[in-house]
């Protein structure tokens, strides 16, 4: 009886267990469907950045003024978007990290701040900026995620340190800069630093105490990678056994990369996590042979185990650094005449990947942007790409310089988010349209120093595919079909389109520019509705809300980020081009280091 009475009680225990997880789910799903609030970094768990506000509409736009501004004190990349819950908005900065809880009640006056002690060594181990996507909250806490790896729970009512956790170690390279996301009693970060061979890995950590529950690695052996040889697959073939170890060379995979620095998602129905995984380590793709996996692949975990369910790679070997680490968009649309739980993501290799998130069948591939020519298209069998020895930097060899390939390094599109409206139907996309000369070399590795190998020059697109005259601009917005795999429409930027897009019920579609407008477009045919410009170059996202009966749009700025490091980190060495870390010498003409938000009304 004894016997059974311990095992009724532990019954019991794990039903209230999975009782309250649920319960802590549904109540931030259902903070996530009341539009007048902004209550994640994605602003829903499927990552469609789209408000059912419609107070701001293709009509009004234009009337569009400035409500009032906050000054952060901070003076690097402003990445990420504002969050508000009820009457309060948490405001978040680049190193050190600061976070604010403004009260929207009371002329978004400081109500506490919370500035954590931070190394300054992690700075120059940070890779493209000192930036931070943003605060998660749930249950009355906010979470942040150092800089320095640290996972913080604050009171979201006194800015009260409840818990940390250290996910890693600046000593070896090991550094944060995603949002976290949190689903049930679980709150998940990623990891930064394939610059220094870190090896990536996505950690859930408990809500309440801050103690790890599991950590899913992206390369070597089963155990770490937590995927099943028989019942996790790829295209629908189980992987096998060691398939994250058995396409690399001995144990590279240790320091192999496939960092996870991106966007979450997650669907609730099939409680299924999806991210992407970075590139592989080094950057010089002779020292690695292989397919690398599993970096550069799109996973898709169990959010309670960790287990992959599946995994798909979109690049595999990478040879230029096309880091998969974009933002998985959940949407149930028609695809060939079928309507499909399906998940959309736009790669750095400049390609758009429609699939079925369900059990991760390729459905659509396609360009989303026709300069784009290290590969002619992806074999739909196979799921490879095509590609172009050309353009290929290991098939011309270490120390050779292999010129004019498209996209460059910053991708056809990096961690930059799109949005997506269910009432177009259309995916809302921010780009860079720029190309590049990549060098490789041969480099040694050290614990916690740069483990890159390679040297590269950045420059505008050519005009047409295969020409060799470089066009006037760096960035486009584009509205994307995701079924047809086709673009619908697109609006050239004078430099790469860096900032989070927002579609809205009104369908209106903001996004940010590095000279620092703020722009309103139709969400159906693109035409220009109202712009601003702000104090600084736009690398944040666009998010709104509703506060007294007014819809507000806010977006940080603050020039940085890949695309705007030469400004931020005061680079002066940087050439007609864009050079390797994405200086623009001739942003400086346009705008200045700065570091606030902007709140607009009508």
């Amino acid at each position: 009886m004894k016997g059974r009475r311990t095992i009724a009680l532990v019954a019991v225990a794990v039903a209230l267990a999975g009782a309250s997880s649920l319960h802590a789910n549904t109540k931030l799903m259902r903070m996530s469907d009341d539009a007048n609030q902004w209550v994640m970094p994605t602003g829903n768990y499927a990552n469609h950045r789209y408000s059912e506000l419609k107070q701001i509409t293709s009509k009004n736009a234009k009337d569009l003024k400035v409500a009032w501004t906050f000054s952060t004190g901070v003076l690097r990349g402003h990445e990420g978007n504002p969050l508000v819950v009820g009457n309060m908005m948490y405001v978040h900065t680049p190193f050190p990290n600061i976070v604010y809880a403004l009260d929207l009640d009371k002329d978004a006056g400081i109500v506490w701040e919370y500035k954590p002690q931070q190394d300054p060594a992690t700075i120059p181990v940070m890779c493209c900026d000192t930036v931070n996507r943003g605060v998660a909250y749930a249950d009355g806490k906010i979470f942040l995620y150092q800089a320095d790896t640290t996972l913080v729970a604050l009171d979201a009512k006194t800015g009260k340190k409840v818990w940390s956790a250290k996910n890693g170690d600046i000593a070896k390279g090991q550094t944060g800069t995603a949002a976290p996301m949190v689903v049930k009693d679980k709150v998940y970060v990623g990891i930064s630093g394939g610059e220094f061979g870190v090896r990536g890995h996505l950690t859930a950590y408990n809500t309440k105490t801050g103690k790890r529950v599991w950590r899913g690695y992206s390369m070597g052996p089963d155990s770490d990678t937590l995927i099943d040889p028989k019942k996790t697959t790829h295209l629908g073939e189980p992987v096998g056994k060691d398939s994250g170890t058995n396409t690399w060379k001995g144990d590279q995979w240790k320091i192999g990369g496939g960092t996870t620095w991106g966007w979450f998602s997650y669907d609730p129905d099939l409680n299924l996590v999806y991210y992407g995984t970075g590139n592989p380590s080094t950057w010089n793709p002779v020292q690695r042979p292989g397919d690398n996996r599993w970096s550069m692949t799109i996973f898709a975990r169990d959010a309670d185990t960790g287990m992959a369910k599946w995994v798909y790679q979109m690049t595999p070997h990478d040879e230029w650094d096309y880091d998969g680490i974009n933002e998985m968009i959940l949407a149930d649309i028609p695809v060939k005449g079928q309507t499909r739980k399906v998940l959309v993501h736009f790669d750095r290799n400049g390609f758009a990947y429609t699939m079925d998130r369900v059990n991760g069948e390729l459905l659509v591939a396609e360009k989303f942007d026709d300069v784009v020519n290290w590969a002619t298209d992806i074999d739909m069998k196979t799921g490879r790409p095509n590609m172009v020895n050309k353009y290929r930097t290991e098939y011309n060899g270490e120390d050779v310089l292999s010129k004019d390939i498209c996209p460059a390094a910053l991708g056809t599109k990096d961690q930059q988010p799109a949005a997506f409206s269910p009432r177009t139907r259309l995916f809302y996309v921010p780009t860079n349209h720029v190309c590049m000369n990549y060098e490789p070399f041969k480099v040694s590795y050290t614990v916690g120093q740069p483990y890159v190998g390679a040297n590269l020059d950045m420059f505008p697109a050519p005009t047409r595919p295969g020409g060799t005259d470089r066009g006037p601009h760096m960035g486009r917005f584009i509205a994307w079909d995701a079924d047809k795999g086709k673009e619908v429409w697109a609006i050239d930027e004078k430099f790469s389109v860096w900032s989070g897009a927002l579609a809205t019920a009104g369908d209106v579609v903001f996004y940010g520019t590095l000279e620092g407008y703020l722009k309103a477009v139709d969400a159906k045919s693109g035409e220009e509705l109202f712009k601003f410009k702000t104090p600084s170059g736009i690398i944040g996202n666009v998010m709104t809300y509703m506060h007294k009966g007014k819809q507000h749009v806010a977006v940080y700025s603050g020039i940085g980020g890949w695309a705007g490091i030469g400004m931020a980190a005061g680079l002066t060495g940087d050439r007609d081009g864009l050079g390797a870390v994405g200086g623009y010498r001739h942003l400086q003409n346009y705008t200045r280091l700065g570091g606030g938000l902007t709140v607009f009304t009508l």
